[in-house]
């Protein structure tokens, strides 16, 4: 799996994810990161842009590109304690790896404990999403569910209180429950939850909206629900 920035390997080397091979621009520049390689007794070998743009195809690599071993969803049985208070974000059909890299970068800077995915109709785990999590992909655990709403009844059994969100709910995100395990659900960018996940949930959520515009981009919206998850 090819991926790359300076902070994606970075983390990547942090975390001891497996490295095939490691190419950086022949005119790199920074001795810093340089040195970081060498305290870490990373091997390395130096090619022309050119060859960087075409594994990248032309994407913002700033001159350091891996093939490294693909990234690996965690089985929810690994991540749940039904012993201890927990957050979970749940992604309902997220498509653009921008908001999903987003989304992760937000989760590992706020603590949440994981991030579930459908199998299908998700955007997967890709060079793009790591780039824009900034590395946050290496430390946030992501679980792939082949059917959400048996996932969901999984959360219930243990002890977890299932949140949509929806611009039509009564309550408001700061109202979220402080003191249970809650799983927050963010709907996909154009058409939000789908119906039968909406009808699973124990209770909805929305952001007010005191402008013209009555929507938040998902990955702005889930920043400011996983701040407020994590609050006392």
């Amino acid at each position: 799996m090819i991926v790359y920035g300076k902070n994606v390997i970075r983390e990547i080397i942090y975390n001891q994810r497996e490295i095939y091979k490691l190419y950086l621009d022949n005119k790199f520049k920074d001795f810093k990161f340089l040195k970081f390689l060498e305290s870490k007794q990373i091997n390395y070998e130096t090619v022309a842009k050119d060859k960087l743009n075409e594994l990248t195809n032309n994407a913002l690599h700033q001159g350091v590109v891996a093939d490294v071993k693909p990234y690996e969803y965690i089985q929810i049985e690994n991540i749940v304690d039904a012993n201890k208070k927990q957050n979970l974000i749940i992604l309902d059909e997220i498509s653009d790896p921008h908001n999903l890299g987003a989304i992760l970068r937000t989760a590992e800077a706020a603590g949440i404990d994981g991030i579930v995915v459908a199998t299908r109709n998700q955007v997967p785990l890709n060079a793009t999403v790591a780039k824009v999590s900034s590395g946050a992909i290496e430390h946030v655990p992501v679980i792939q569910a082949a059917n959400l709403i048996d996932l969901i009844k999984y959360l219930k059994n243990n002890k977890f209180i299932i949140v949509g969100t929806a611009g039509d709910a009564n309550l408001e995100y700061n109202d979220l429950p402080k003191t249970q395990s809650i799983a927050v659900i963010l709907g996909s960018e154009g058409e939000g939850m789908r119906s039968q996940i909406k009808q699973a949930c124990d209770l909805l959520v929305k952001i007010p909206m005191y402008g013209k515009i009555n929507s938040l981009n998902v990955s702005v919206a889930g920043a400011l629900i996983m701040y407020e998850m994590i609050k006392k």
